[in-house]
């Protein structure tokens, strides 16, 4: 089983730093745009012609390359920077459901219900009560529907 550590600012630092990179590269491509794509012949004969019409063809394709590289790299740094958010996210959740637990465990013990939070919703189709709430705050969970024929299940305790 594979397991993948991120941090976070780590990757928001990633994202900005490869948008800086990317940022410096489309400068110098722009830069060099003009001198490279309209090389001038360098005598009056045919020879001379084809060589700088070959070159500015090749800086032409290297600027259309360039576009679209620069096109995909903006997509690396956009799904960076939403990678980010996303695993800042989760870890904010994570840690409140750690805090939680921790702040409901002694009154779960004690009382058989949570201090703080939602009941948790009957299972459909069993007609199964809903879970009480929080003693402190929260609503008890929807009682579950019934099957045909049964009727639902109760509401849970709110707090």
């Amino acid at each position: 089983m594979s397991f993948l550590f991120a941090q976070p600012e780590m990757l928001g630092a990633a994202a900005t730093d490869l948008a800086s990179i990317g940022s410096a590269i489309s400068t110098a491509n722009a830069a060099a745009a003009a001198a490279t794509t309209r090389v001038l012949a360098a005598g009056a004969d045919e020879v001379s012609a084809a060589v700088a019409a070959l070159f500015s063809g090749h800086a032409q394709t290297y600027q259309a390359l360039s576009t679209q590289a620069a096109a995909f790299h903006q997509q690396i740094v956009q799904t960076l920077t939403s990678t980010a958010g996303a695993y800042a996210s989760a870890e904010a959740a994570n840690v409140e459901q750690q805090l939680l637990g921790a702040i409901n465990a002694p009154t779960m013990a004690l009382l058989g219900r949570p201090l703080i939070g939602h009941g948790a919703d009957g299972a459909p189709g069993t007609g199964q009560a809903g879970g009480a709430g929080g003693i402190l705050y929260g609503n008890g969970g929807n009682g579950g529907s019934g099957a045909t024929g049964q009727a639902g299940g109760a509401g849970g305790a709110a707090g």
